[in-house]
């Protein structure tokens, strides 16, 4: 008799396992690499004779490799791209000199390579828990230019996800870059493209940050767009400087709203640093990114993965001896479910990702992130702020 009701359960146990629904899943995250430059002494060159979406457009090209590249002009002008079509002219960086093994900085091959190391160990650790695979889709913030992202892709930690890569080059100042890296067997990109923030000084004078990033495809099937950002940061204090950030936030929502209305049922995401808390103006009121599923409406659409987190009193990063969480992911209403499973993707979990070797141990800074630099001094770590992460899941359904 024991022996029958043994059978019993173990059977029972088998029929109720195969009822389960077997789950996908997929994380969607970000990384600010802090300063990924190469140690070549680079400017940029632009090529107004093809099209924006052709890399060639705008490169970083080496300084000593100038001399044999055309120009039509010394240009003075506005930095935009419309204003340089036809032209081909050279745009010098800030930074050119810093990352260099001559510099301060004593930035050669072996530290470059560390630093590639390190940021490709923390790429292929964001959701991984969960998905048991690196990032589908990462958003890069801090790169130099498109060299060091195809050298990033090719570290072993993330070589065999055979990584496409979005990028455009920026006309921020300093020559800093956002991208986006996507595994080309689950994400199929349709289209990418920029949009221009402006916004100007207190004299007036027009100021250059990075623009919106945006990619368009399919993930696994289901039509998503990923918007990637970098805001302008609160140099000279945070309320002399949001009117900068609510520029931004005006761009941004533009653009989703209208990809919306172009696509519908399109799965929006929209990630980055916003150099400004959840509860900022620029989030809640210009961008009306909500911090609730009960807020979401036809007029509220926009659901921010992260004010539960900052309100919880998690923090990417320290601003001046204070938490912030600056780094978020808002994703379109219709990535939210009450369901645990779906038969298409909704979000099952968001995090901060913050491993005790991404944390100071001691000094100072203790319980900061591990930044790479202090001053000009690498010091072997990773970033001056911790990763966002975004896992969404589906049932999965063996064809």
């Amino acid at each position: 008799m024991k022996k029958l009701l043994s059978v019993f359960a173990i059977l029972w146990f088998l029929v109720g396992y195969s009822q389960q629904k077997q789950v996908k899943r997929a994380a969607v995250a970000f990384l600010n690499v802090e300063n990924l430059w190469d140690t070549i002494v680079s400017a940029d060159y632009i090529d107004g004779t093809v099209p924006f979406s052709n890399p060639k457009f705008h490169r970083s090209v080496p300084v000593d490799s100038l001399k044999y590249l055309e120009t039509t002009e010394e240009y003075t002008g506005e930095w935009s791209n419309e204003n340089l079509v036809g032209k081909k002219v050279i745009r010098k960086q800030i930074l050119a000199d810093d990352f260099t093994a001559k510099s301060p900085k004593r930035w050669g091959s072996k530290y470059y390579n560390q630093k590639l190391a390190n940021e490709a160990k923390v790429i292929s650790e964001l959701g991984r828990q969960y998905t048991n695979d690196n990032p589908v889709i990462c958003g890069l913030i801090e790169v130099e230019n498109r060299q060091v992202i195809q050298d990033l892709i090719k570290q072993p930690a993330l070589a065999k996800s055979n990584y496409g890569i979005v990028h455009y080059n920026s006309y921020d100042s300093r020559g800093i870059d956002i991208a986006i890296i996507y595994q080309k067997s689950r994400f199929t990109l349709e289209n990418s493209y920029t949009k221009e923030i402006k916004i100007f000084n207190e004299e007036g004078r027009r100021e250059y940050t990075r623009d919106v990033l945006v990619a368009i495809g399919y993930l696994d099937g289901e039509k998503i767009a990923v918007f990637m950002n970098h805001w302008p940061s609160r140099r000279g204090g945070e309320a002399v400087s949001q009117a900068k950030r609510n520029a931004a936030a005006t761009v941004l929502k533009n653009e989703m709203d209208k990809i919306s209305a172009e696509n519908p049922g399109i799965k929006l995401f929209a990630m980055g640093d916003f150099n400004d808390d959840p509860v900022s103006p620029s989030l809640k009121k210009y961008l009306g990114a909500v911090g609730s599923p009960s807020e979401l409406s036809e007029k509220t659409p926009y659901y921010n993965l992260m004010y539960k987190l900052f309100k919880a009193g998690v923090a990417s990063l320290a601003y001046r001896d204070s938490g912030n969480l600056f780094d978020q992911i808002i994703v379109s209403q219709n990535l939210y479910s009450t369901e645990k499973i779906t038969p298409t993707y909704s979000i099952f979990k968001a995090e901060i990702y913050a491993p005790s070797y991404l944390i100071n141990k001691e000094g100072q800074f203790k319980g900061y992130p591990f930044r790479s630099w202090d001053g000009d001094r690498f010091t072997g770590g990773y970033s001056d702020h911790f990763p966002a992460v975004s896992v969404i899941q589906k049932e999965y359904i063996k064809k």
